[in-house]
């Protein structure tokens, strides 16, 4: 089968994926038997402080005061049944007066939690602020373990479990992270950004990989976030989409991307529209993806916070592509409802099956 062809080759380059000369991903076993599963979607937030992403980083900025209006997203999945998994970074863990709503919605059974580290607001402060920095797996082993075990900590101490859950913070992923996840006890990574490129500035590379989870080390599941590039011909969306940044005061990319050539995308509500939705969960279901991920910045949900919402109109525009999506999804495909936790309890069993 073509897909399945596609799935084993892909597989082999996630196997040659290195960061700084070093393996990112080790022991990595593809799932690709669950194409006769109905399309799965979860929601993840990454919920931090309100920072500008564009900046040299500060340990100052740790102001997590829009997490009093966490309802307005909250009040949409409670719509659609939909448990959301907040993976939350230090200033949001840290701040009782801030993050009681949050408190509250995991007490009460309304979302998963977990760890999202943000190494500039992260002590212990032992590391250079840089921009390289910023992505958490560039850091010494010690440094990187020592931050997220201190994370991890504090969710145990204010939300009363400890997480098992983990998105690297600026889906900085690096050679040391695997075997920091497995000593501290995680079971789930949500790091992997497809097919984006973040080695400009010093981060992962991830243009290789496919919207679809995998295990690897000892027991990890890894459920990346839902990008891809969508093309007619997808072997040659890579080159030509580097081809076409070269070109991009000539409008290259666009004229790719309607002529069905190449356009990058993802499933955000944040600089995508609902129309691009469609379009990339369609190409992915065609490809053989069952399991999506609908992510965004928790800081979003006040306007100024980010570029994606600057005022009240941009915040209404930005749930109702919630919504939209979600109307689509749940109705017109046929989608359900589904969390990290849900996902791996939904794996386990289809890994054990060979005969699948």
């Amino acid at each position: 089968m073509k897909i399945k062809h596609d799935i084993i080759n892909i597989a082999n380059r996630m196997l040659k994926v290195q960061v700084h000369g070093l393996p990112m991903f080790k022991n990595v076993d593809l799932i690709d038997n669950l194409t006769h599963l109905p399309p799965m979607l979860q929601v993840v937030i990454d919920t931090e402080e309100a920072f500008d992403w564009q900046k040299f980083p500060s340990r100052e900025q740790v102001s997590v005061k829009h997490l009093n209006l966490l309802e307005s997203v909250q009040s949409i999945f409670r719509q659609y049944g939909i448990t959301p998994c907040y993976v939350m970074d230090f200033p949001v863990v840290n701040d009782l007066e801030n993050n009681v709503l949050l408190r509250e919605f995991y007490r009460n059974g309304q979302c998963e939690i977990g760890a999202q580290l943000h190494p500039w607001v992260n002590p212990p402060f032992t590391e250079q602020l840089s921009f390289a920095n910023m992505y958490p797996g560039n850091l010494e082993f010690a440094t990187e373990k020592a931050k997220l075990q201190q994370l991890t900590e504090l969710i145990a101490l204010n939300f009363a479990e400890r997480p098992t859950i983990y998105k690297a913070g600026r889906y900085g992923f690096g050679c040391n992270t695997q075997s920091i996840l497995e000593q501290l006890g995680y079971h789930i990574d949500l790091s992997v950004c497809p097919p984006f490129d973040h080695s400009k500035d010093g981060g992962p590379d991830y243009h290789s990989f496919a919207a679809q989870p995998f295990t690897f080390g000892e027991s990890l599941l890894e459920i990346p976030l839902t990008g891809a590039y969508v093309s007619f011909h997808p072997p040659i969306a890579h080159k030509a989409f580097r081809f076409a940044q070269k070109f991009e005061q000539y409008r290259l990319p666009g004229i790719f991307a309607r002529a069905g050539v190449v356009d990058r995308l993802m499933l955000s509500p944040e600089g995508y529209t609902f129309a691009e939705h469609v379009k990339l969960t369609k190409f992915l279901l065609r490809q053989g993806v069952r399991i999506f991920t609908w992510s965004f910045h928790s800081s979003s949900i006040e306007p100024g916070n980010t570029s994606y919402v600057r005022t009240n109109k941009d915040l209404m525009m930005f749930l109702d592509s919630f919504k939209r999506y979600f109307d689509f999804f749940f109705n017109e495909i046929g989608g359900k409802a589904t969390s990290p936790h849900q996902i791996r309890t939904l794996i386990q069993p289809i890994k054990t099956d060979t005969s699948c």
